[in-house]
């Protein structure tokens, strides 16, 4: 069955960095996400934010190797303003230090979509009630 899964940056990055403590699992379930018929879906947030840690942290190549071979399989779901300011306000109303704006854009985006899937290790998003991928991380 083909299911729809939004890619958050925190999964995304653990599939890159080999120190990251969720490396091997990340990468485990990016090759199966990959490999099915699933679509996979981000927001253009969350590939700014993924693309600066890559470079900032891991250097240019691997925000090359993000556009090569990340970005082709992923439906970039572009923010407009309308869900900017719904992001925007669901941060102010969270009134926590935790919560980002690209969270919080992401938890729209999945709502708008109907997405109920995610592959992340933030926790955030199991708060917000959304089935999150690896099942063990959360």
């Amino acid at each position: 069955m083909n299911e729809n899964v939004f890619v958050d940056t925190s999964a995304m990055y653990a599939v890159f960095d080999s120190s990251d403590r969720w490396h091997e699992v990340a990468a485990r379930q990016w090759r199966d996400l990959s490999q099915s018929d699933d679509a996979l879906h981000a927001s253009n947030y969350v590939v700014v934010e993924l693309s600066t840690l890559l470079q900032m942290r891991l250097g240019v190549s691997a925000a090359e190797a993000l556009s090569i071979y990340v970005l082709p399989w992923l439906h970039v779901v572009w923010v407009d303003a309308t869900t900017h300011d719904k992001a925007m306000a669901g941060v102010l109303a969270a009134r926590r230090r935790d919560l980002s704006l690209v969270d919080c854009t992401s938890f729209a985006i999945m709502r708008s979509l109907g997405l109920r899937k995610v592959f992340t290790f933030d926790p955030h998003f199991a708060e917000q009630g959304f089935e999150v991928l690896p099942a063990q991380a959360s």
